[in-house]
């Protein structure tokens, strides 16, 4: 991509301004949070609608071409055939727990597949990044290479998703379907499930109900770290929905297979 370079440094300088922007409110006393979706329960806090109102900010000063859509504020038009997904934080729910498993996530559509993403803690201060040929965790350690796990079947495979329900009855069971089968499954952890995954660490993610911008980040991290993140037809997960992400083309078809029952 020939400004691969204005990406690059663009989309950390939008997950800095989402950083600071977040933090003050986290493990805040009193923070508040409303609710998007009256017959459940899908927070949003004034630090999801600082940090995305921060990202916008770069967006207009550095690539006002660029197209953006964000889950608080919506698609906003551009000229360049680029799109921003933002997420200013995935896993509202543990943010306001207190818990430090939630992310900034970040992006970057060409209409047809997500081309680079970010998934960014900026509490513990991690910053994992895949695509326009970089695959890497940032933290104060340094950096590290990210690499899928491989030679790992099935049978000793750890799975993990955020939700012990998953999605609907059916869509529950297939995925203990999957569950059953495997060494470890482990709940909870929102999008930082597939940075593991990109760090080697685990070897399967399985959700449904997903947004575009629950998974575009987290999408172009895993592909770059080797993986494969399709949706449960085996298809594009550019559009969320059902998600599967695999660290082998093995483990995404034995996944696969159990998944159709």
């Amino acid at each position: 991509m020939q400004d691969a370079q204005s990406i690059i440094d663009t989309a950390h300088e939008m997950a800095d301004a989402a950083g600071r922007a977040i933090l003050p409110f986290f493990r805040r006393a009193g923070l508040t949070a409303d609710n998007k979706r009256p017959a459940d329960f899908d927070p949003v806090t004034e630090a999801d609608r600082a940090a995305e109102r921060a990202m916008r900010e770069v967006l207009a000063r550095r690539r006002p071409q660029d197209g953006i859509f964000g889950e608080e504020y919506g698609t906003q038009k551009g000229s360049s055939g680029l799109t921003w997904i933002l997420d200013p934080i995935d896993g509202t729910r543990a943010f306001i727990c207190g818990a430090p498993s939630w992310g900034v996530l970040i992006g970057l559509s060409d209409g047809e597949q997500i081309r680079y993403g970010i998934i960014d803690q900026p509490y513990i201060g991690e910053r994992f990044e895949g695509g326009l040929g970089l695959s890497r965790l940032v933290s104060a350690k340094g950096e590290h290479q990210l690499c899928v796990r491989t030679g790992v079947d099935l049978s000793r495979a750890t799975l993990m998703t955020t939700f012990p329900e998953v999605g609907t009855a059916e869509e529950g069971a297939a995925f203990r379907r999957i569950a059953e089968q495997v060494r470890l499954t482990r709940y909870g952890l929102d999008c930082y499930a597939y940075a593991l995954l990109a760090l080697g660490q685990i070897d399967l993610v399985i959700e449904a109900g997903l947004q575009s911008y629950d998974i575009a980040g987290p999408m172009a991290v895993v592909q770059a770290a080797g993986g494969i993140v399709t949706n449960w037809q085996g298809e594009t997960a550019i559009n969320g929905g059902q998600v599967i992400a695999a660290a082998t083309p093995e483990l995404h078809r034995a996944a696969l297979e159990l998944l159709r029952g």
